[in-house]
């Protein structure tokens, strides 16, 4: 018996007592995780297909280490302009053990969404609902002259985005900023994001020290030290 599930954004073809290797997962090393959104289910010549998922089907699996890839080396070029730049990157996964397949009767995992408040009527009429104007924090606005935050290693295009909206716009303010809350800032951010030197290289980039942070960056490994 095999199936066909989704684990953390990707589709595999699982069997019982199979290992699985899966972007990196939040679980602990040794926990159980289950996996509900079940695409496929073939017993021997019994095919059931999901549409898109099958109701009631859902794979476990036990956590057995986090782990990090194989380097994959990513050199840029561009003739006649001098410019060159070499990137390593390791992606953090998850090695997984399939412990049973289940296809009947597992529970889906719903997000819970919290109810809207209800007006009062009041003369016929529904009454406003009142909102505290404190209860919802601004995002500052960033800074029409902000600096291009891409250029520290491990910052995307959704990341500068995200902290330009929280108000770190410069190479200053990210420097100021500690690395604990840069992480919790980008959270909402697919991927996996060590930012622990996100402040120093930004820091380096404030001061102009472009030499002396291109040597640094060589020497990263997606934003993190070797």
């Amino acid at each position: 018996m095999y199936a066909i599930v989704e684990m953390a954004g990707q589709q595999f073809k699982v069997a019982k007592d199979q290992k699985v290797y899966v972007h990196r997962l939040q679980a602990e090393e040794g926990k159980k995780v289950t996996f509900d959104n079940v695409l496929l289910l073939a017993d021997g010549s019994n095919v059931t297909v999901g549409a898109p998922a099958i109701d009631g089907a859902a794979v476990e699996a036990k956590v057995v280490k986090h782990l990090r890839g194989d380097k994959v080396i990513v050199f840029h070029k561009k003739r006649r302009k001098g410019y060159k730049k070499k990137n390593g990157h390791r992606q953090s996964l998850t090695e997984v053990v399939i412990e049973s397949i289940i296809s009947k009767g597992a529970k889906k995992t719903e997000t819970k969404k919290a109810a809207a408040p209800k007006a009062k009527k009041a003369d016929g009429k529904a009454a406003p609902v009142e909102v505290s104007v404190a209860s919802k924090p601004k995002a500052k606005k960033a800074s029409s002259k902000g600096d291009d935050l891409k250029k520290i290693e491990g910052i995307g295009p959704k990341i500068a985005e995200t902290l330009n909206a929280a108000g770190i716009s410069t190479f200053a303010e990210l420097a100021k900023t500690d690395a604990a809350k840069i992480s919790e800032i980008i959270a909402d951010v697919r991927g996996n994001h060590v930012t622990d030197t996100w402040p120093k290289q930004a820091q380096l980039a404030a001061d102009g020290k472009w030499d002396e942070l291109q040597k640094w960056q060589d020497e990263l490994d997606g934003g993190v030290a070797k």
